[in-house]
C-alpha cells in the first residue's frame, strides 16, 4: 500500500474573506495562490494561502460561508493548525512581530522536542508555529519570495495538525491500522503520530479529551484536513482501502487543482486524500497568481452569475513592493 506523503492542506472557516486575506498576506506573509469559490456552494469564497510556488503540503485554505455562526472549540475537533518555520530563532522573530501587531500568542514552548509558538487570529482560529531546526522528514516549501517576511524567518509549509478526540483507542486504530500512521511519542494526554517520511510536515498530534464539550463547527474552526497522495492511481487505492474498512466516502472527486477523496473517520473529524497535482499554477501566471477570480472549467460558464454572488476583493500584489519587515 502506498503510504500518505504528509499533510496536503487544511481548510478552515472564516467570518470575513477580506480580514482573512489581510491577516495571511500582511501578518503571516503567506502567498494567496488561488482566489476561487467553494465548488459545492458557489456563493462562498475559497481562498488558498501557500508557499511561493503553491506546493502541496504548504497551503491553508478558507471558506467564508454567508451567515454562518461562530464555532466553538472542544473535543472531537481538528482544533489547531501547525505551520513550519526554519529555525528556533524564527520563533523569536514571530514573538516580536505578534507583539507589534497585537496578535494574541503564548510564550515559546517545547513540545515533542521542537520549539513551538501558538497564536490565534481575529476569529479565535488556533494556530501554532513549529521550528524545523532539528527536523528531518518531509521537505519544507519555499517561502514567499516577495512577501513582507524575511526569508530566514518565513513560514514554509504546514506543520502538525492537532486533534482532540474522546474515543482515543478507536481513533488510534484508524490512524495506525487504516491510514498507516505510527505513534512515535507521548506527553501526558498528547500522542504524536507520523506517516511516510515523517517530520513536521507529516505529523498529527492527538489529545485524548473526554472533559470538554463537543466542538461545534462555524467560523473560527477547521472544516477538514487533507493528506497528500502521489497521483490518481494511488488515490484510487485509498478509495478502495477506505471502502474495504467500511467507511462511507465521497468516492472520487475532481477539484481541478487536485483530485480528492473525503471520509469522516470519527465524530467531528473529516479527512481528505488529495493528489499533489495538477496544482495551482496551471491557469494563472506565476507573477499574478491569486489576483483574479479563478474558476475550474466546469464552473466557467457560470462566471457571470458567480461574480454577482461574491463581492469583489482586491488581491492584487504584483504591483506592491513589499519591504522585508525585520520586527
Amino acid at each position: 500500500m502506498n503510504h500518505l506523503n504528509g499533510m496536503h492542506h487544511v481548510t478552515a472557516i472564516t467570518s470575513s474573506a477580506e480580514k482573512n486575506y489581510e491577516f495571511f498576506t500582511y501578518v503571516l506573509g503567506m502567498r494567496l495562490v488561488k482566489k476561487t469559490v467553494n465548488q459545492d456552494d458557489i456563493q462562498t469564497y475559497h481562498l488558498f494561502f501557500a508557499d511561493d510556488k503553491g506546493a502541496a503540503g504548504t497551503d491553508m485554505t478558507f471558506f467564508d460561508f454567508p451567515g454562518i455562526q461562530k464555532g466553538s472549540h472542544g473535543t472531537n475537533e481538528i482544533y489547531k493548525t501547525g505551520f513550519r518555520v526554519p529555525t528556533d530563532a524564527a520563533l523569536e522573530y514571530w514573538v516580536k512581530r505578534f507583539d507589534r501587531l497585537d496578535v494574541a500568542h503564548t510564550d515559546i514552548k517545547e513540545q515533542f522536542g521542537k520549539k513551538t509558538l501558538s497564536f490565534v487570529d481575529f476569529d479565535d482560529q488556533q494556530y501554532m508555529l513549529v521550528s524545523d531546526e532539528h527536523n528531518v522528514g518531509v521537505a519544507a516549501g519555499t517561502p514567499w519570495q516577495k512577501g513582507p517576511i524575511p526569508l530566514e524567518f518565513a513560514i514554509t509549509g504546514l506543520g502538525p495538525i492537532h486533534i482532540r478526540i474522546a474515543q482515543f483507542d478507536y481513533f488510534k486504530e484508524v490512524l495506525e491500522k487504516v491510514m498507516l500512521f505510527r505513534e512515535i511519542g507521548q506527553e501526558g494526554s498528547l500522542h504524536l503520530f507520523e506517516v511516510g517520511e515523517g517530520g513536521n510536515g507529516a505529523q498529527v498530534i492527538v489529545e485524548h479529551n473526554t472533559i470538554l464539550p463537543q466542538g461545534r463547527q462555524g467560523f473560527g474552526t477547521v472544516h477538514h484536513a487533507a493528506f497528500r497522495v502521489e497521483d490518481t492511481a494511488v488515490l484510487y487505492e485509498w478509495i478502495e482501502r477506505m471502502q474495504e474498512f467500511g467507511f462511507g466516502t465521497s468516492g472520487y472527486v475532481d477539484r481541478f487543482f487536485f483530485e480528492s477523496l473525503y471520509a469522516r473517520v470519527a465524530p467531528g473529524i473529516l479527512f481528505e486524500w488529495a493528489t499533489d497535482g495538477p496544482g495551482f499554477m496551471g491557469d494563472e501566471p506565476y507573477e499574478t497568481v491569486g489576483e483574479i477570480l479563478s474558476l475550474p472549467p466546469f464552473l466557467e460558464p457560470k462566471r457571470e452569475q458567480i461574480e454577482k454572488l461574491v463581492r469583489p476583493i482586491n488581491t492584487v500584489r504584483s504591483t506592491i513592493e513589499f519591504e522585508k519587515e525585520y520586527e
